[in-house]
Order: structure tokens, then sequence, then C-alpha cells
């Protein structure tokens, strides 16, 4: 699979979109302009890569409208050397989103066949998240806590109480909660026990499953 002058020219009006949409963070749309979404997806669907919409990756999941993975890494805030917790690999977008702000991302994908599929891909491509696990998002990844940011891709019903827990005083949690439709929120720490919740808008995600390994 190539990546062409073609490609890059839809990135930038990709990019241009999302920041009529207003994403703002300068960083976030250079990200967007530079990652080779079409890569992502099978190749007989590369004329959807650079549209603004999610699309379906196989295993029930999809990759996320890049307005989106933009909207969420936005709310992230991420600095260089950040270490970053990602709930749902799923095609690997987002993961590469987060690598290309000089995050340290640690990821967790819940379907067999989605991380093994991603992780070849991550090889191919020469990312390199600091683990891909396959495992149940819903635990978080104690042993590396606490985190500057953790990141969720799926809709989950309640918070999971774990992920709170492993965020430094000071860390963002942005994650999309709700059963059907979901509002997006972001948690951030404040303290060992306190923690500031802010609503911005409703989303469609599929479901955060739990303990379904």
């Amino acid at each position: 699979m190539k990546d062409t002058l073609k490609h890059q020219g839809m990135r930038n009006k990709l990019a241009e979109v999302l920041s009529d949409k207003g994403i703002k963070d300068i960083n976030v749309l250079k990200a967007i302009k530079k990652i080779p979404r079409h890569l992502f997806l099978d190749s007989g669907f590369e004329d959807h890569a650079y549209q603004d919409k999610a699309f379906p990756i196989g295993a029930d999941q999809t990759i996320s409208q890049p307005y989106t993975v933009a909207f969420q890494t936005e709310l992230l805030r991420i600095k260089p050397n950040n270490k970053i917790l990602e709930i749902g690999t799923g095609s690997g977008y987002q993961t590469a989103v987060l690598l290309n702000l000089k995050a340290k991302v640690y990821t967790i994908e819940r379907q067999l066949e989605l991380f093994k599929k991603t992780k070849l891909f991550f090889g191919k491509m020469g990312y390199r998240p600091k683990k891909i696990i396959f495992g149940d998002g819903y635990k978080g990844l104690p042993e590396e806590a606490p985190f500057d940011g953790i990141i969720v891709t799926a809709g989950a019903p309640e918070v999971p109480k774990a992920l709170m827990s492993q965020l430094k005083v000071g860390g963002r949690l942005v994650i999309p909660v709700g059963i059907d439709e979901q509002v997006m929120t972001l948690f951030v720490r404040k303290s060992g026990k306190e923690f500031e919740k802010k609503e911005l808008g409703s989303f469609r995600f599929v479901p955060l499953l739990e303990d379904k390994n």
C-alpha cells in the first residue's frame, strides 16, 4: 500500500474540515495531515479514508470518525513523553495520532482478531507503542500506572473506577459515557480524592465490553 501526493492532499483537506469544526490544537491537526489513515482500512475502502466518518473495520468494531479522534486527543492536552493509556486499540489509528504527539502509549484491545492484526500492522509501519496488550480495558493497567492521560475509544455505561484511580494528579481521562448514545466526558484529577468533571456533547461509539475474554 502506498501513500501518495493525492492521499496527502486529501489529508490536508480533512485537517481543514476538522479545523472548521472547531479543532484548534495545531499538533493534533499536524498529526491528521501526516498519518496515512487509508492504510488503516482494507484497501478496497481507500476512498472512505479521508471522509469525516466512522467506518467498520471487522470484529464489529469501527475506526472512529476523524473528528472524534481529534476531539478526544485535543482534550488530553498531550505533552511529549506523557504516559497515555488507550482503551480500545482498534485499527490503531488513534494510537498513531497519540504516538505522533510523542506520547508514550500503552494500548489495550479485547478483540483477539483485531489485536493480532493491528500488532502486525504496527510492526510493518514502524509504530512503537510502549505496550500493546490483549485484555480487558475496564481494569486499566495498574502495573504501569499512574498515567498522564487515559483515553477510552468505546462507549462505557459508567466510568470504570480502576481508570479513575490510575490517573496522576493533574491527569486527564477522556471517556464517552452512556448506553445508546454517549456523552464525551472529561475528568481531571485534582487531588487523591477529587476530580473535576466536564461533559462535552453527544457522540456514538461501539460499546466498551467488560470481562468478555
